[in-house]
């Protein structure tokens, strides 16, 4: 299993935080080199305040940081929950404006792009998805997840980030049964090169939207999905009166069904 890299993280300079982080499994340069287009993938699920959505200053530190490495081009991408706006999530949670720095990120909302319909071979809960067209454009994929317990699939964090790659519509069966399985078979489909969790503060029960704040005050980095998944849960696990406190990680069953299909 990739190996997670964490540290904690008190100071207020965010790119010193997830530099550091990221040293644990190599550097920045191990995974964007110059010229490369970026994507970043944060949580703007709702505009509700980081845990419950990316915070703004993260993602502008790991803009920067993509520059600095050298990337060409640096794409924020999101699809908010299917009963709210992802324009108007992203124009509250101030996204568009990192469009206007001098290395300015281009920012795609993508209920307003192309889908492109996919089958899953190895799917039981889920057969087929659309997943946006433009996942093939960038040379490198990198997913920012929140820390956070979900009141319906219990844990939220790397794997169950991608769900916003599914089609609006579709996310209705998501939720109507199987969901954890629908989620690891999701992203049999997403390949991401990197992942860093923003696990500075986290809800350790109820989410994704609200939940009993608690403040771990860490960053984790990983290329593995279920490795930073299973760290994260642990994180939640170590403070009192969490909602995970009667699982094991492996089992639960996102997490169980990811290993299953091969997904680090």
């Amino acid at each position: 299993m990739p190996k997670v890299s964490k540290i904690e993280c008190k100071q207020e300079d965010l790119k010193a935080c997830i530099n550091q982080s990221l040293d644990g499994i190599g550097g920045i340069s191990n995974y964007i080199k110059p010229g490369e287009t970026v994507m970043l993938k944060p949580n703007f699920n709702t505009a509700d305040p980081y845990p419950a959505s990316t915070d703004l200053d993260f993602l502008k530190a790991m803009v920067s940081l993509c520059y600095e490495a050298g990337a060409k081009m640096v794409m924020v991408v999101d699809s908010s929950t299917m009963s709210l706006n992802t324009k108007k999530v992203m124009e509250k949670k101030g996204v568009y404006d990192l469009e206007k720095g001098q290395k300015p990120a281009r920012v795609y909302n993508l209920d307003e792009r192309e889908w492109v319909k996919k089958k899953i071979p190895n799917g039981k809960a889920l057969k087929s998805v659309s997943i946006p067209k433009l996942l093939d454009r960038p040379d490198k994929l990198i997913l920012l997840p929140c820390l956070k317990t979900h009141f319906q699939a219990k844990y939220t964090g790397a794997l169950k980030l991608s769900v916003a790659f599914m089609k609006p519509l579709q996310r209705v069966g998501l939720h109507l049964a199987r969901l954890q399985e629908q989620v690891a078979e999701l992203n049999t489909l997403i390949h991401p090169d990197l992942i860093i969790m923003d696990a500075r503060k986290c809800f350790v029960s109820g989410g994704p939207s609200h939940g009993e704040l608690r403040e771990p005050n860490m960053i984790l980095s990983s290329t593995g999905r279920v490795a930073i998944d299973i760290e994260g849960i642990k994180i939640i696990q170590s403070f009192p009166k969490n909602s995970l406190a009667d699982i094991k990680p492996e089992e639960l069953m996102q997490i169980k069904r990811a290993i299953e299909l091969g997904i680090d």
